[in-house]
């Protein structure tokens, strides 16, 4: 007998035609796992990828999960971290899956964050020419994020995420549960992809995350409103834009600057990704009002707001020696956005009033950061 497919659970479409699929948002959801994937692929294998800080806590309660309703699995466990989403990552996850006989009809399960979730998705979308594989975000920027919309990467020695595919998930399982044995710091740095859905296109979820980002972090039904209110707006950019080719860009807020910075520590617990946004964000307002775009008080309000719950909004902010002005002009260039040669920047004209500016002058943005990095 499976476990009851959850009834209380939110479930949230995203629509792209053939390649639809559902996030499902709700506490206690990692037992209905194998329920589920048993329901969409009858007879199907799967590969677990996970990393050694998520098995030690949840592949045990997986593995019950998939065995319960009769899914044979096997798992593959790589180091935490960043270091993971590298070509010799990327090249042991794939041979461990072949090695376990995963065959095309069968699938891949990416228990874990962002970076289980981008590695595990790009080893599907090449393996065999293609696997289904199944999003079980363990960090809330993942819930929110990462493990929605089927960008899979690694990264490149130029930079983050420069080398991936666009494949979508069979099925997004959020299990909000997972989230109380994040520590306080990952998910602060989670909760800023959170409020990037109202910096760039919702200024009223905005005012209410100002109102109750204690809540949200404090768990409970506030903080499964704030992942589905910011799962549904992913889900409706990516069916209006799969493969980023407008819209999609939007989400990208902060990312250019946050980019560079991530990289310029290299890629290391100096500045997690959503610090590193957190940073972007707030220097994408303060440029954007240096630019005549928004008032000051504006960018002020949004930076106040991220610095409020803990978030780094000033390169001041981050541990240890900076990175020159002369890289990070040189990770910029290298962002994945810049068309022919020219820097293209999510710039804002107010809270929840974001848009993307092609042709950005880089002598101005190489002047704006220069006096950020002086800022003390």
């Amino acid at each position: 007998m499976t476990a009851p497919l959850r009834s209380d659970a939110t479930m949230v479409p995203v629509a792209l035609g053939d390649r639809s699929y559902d996030i499902v948002i709700g506490r206690g959801l990692l037992a209905s796992l194998g329920a589920r994937i048993a329901a969409l692929r009858p007879g199907a294998k799967a590969a677990i990828v996970t990393d050694e800080n998520v098995a030690r806590l949840h592949l045990a309660a997986a593995e019950a999960a998939l065995a319960h309703a009769g899914v044979p699995m096997q798992h593959i466990v790589v180091p935490p971290g960043e270091g993971s989403k590298s070509y010799r990552g990327f090249e042991q996850v794939c041979e461990a899956v072949i090695a376990s006989r995963i065959e095309r009809g069968d699938l891949i399960i990416a228990l874990g964050g962002g970076v289980i979730g981008d590695l595990a998705g790009f080893v599907a979308a090449v393996v065999r020419r293609g696997l289904d594989y199944v999003q079980v975000p363990t960090t809330l920027l993942a819930d929110v994020d990462s493990s929605v919309g089927g960008k899979t990467a690694i990264d490149s020695a130029h930079g983050k995420n420069l080398v991936g595919a666009f494949h979508q998930p069979l099925l997004v399982l959020a299990d909000t549960a997972l989230l109380d044995s994040l520590p306080e710091r990952e998910f602060r740095a989670g909760y800023a992809e959170v409020a990037k859905y109202g910096l760039l296109g919702d200024a009223p979820f905005f005012a209410w995350l100002e109102s109750n980002w204690r809540e949200v972090f404090a768990g409970g039904p506030a903080r499964e409103h704030a992942i589905a209110v910011s799962c549904r707006a992913k889900a409706a950019i990516v069916a209006r834009d799969e493969r980023e080719t407008g819209d999609r860009a939007l989400l990208n807020l902060g990312h250019t600057f946050g980019h560079a910075f991530e990289a310029g520590c290299g890629f290391s617990d100096r500045l997690l990704h959503g610090e590193a946004v957190a940073l972007g964000m707030a220097l994408a307002f303060a440029f954007s009002a240096k630019q005549g775009l928004l008032p000051a008080t504006e960018a002020e309000r949004a930076r106040r707001h991220l610095a409020e719950v803990g978030l780094p909004t000033r390169p001041c902010d981050v541990s240890g020696p900076l990175p020159s002005l002369d890289r990070l002009m040189e990770l910029i260039a290298q962002d994945k956005k810049v068309k022919r040669g020219m820097l293209t920047f999510i710039l804002v004209r107010g809270i929840g009033a974001a848009f993307v500016e092609n042709g950005v002058d880089a002598g101005a943005v190489r002047t704006f950061l220069g006096e950020k990095l002086t800022e003390r």
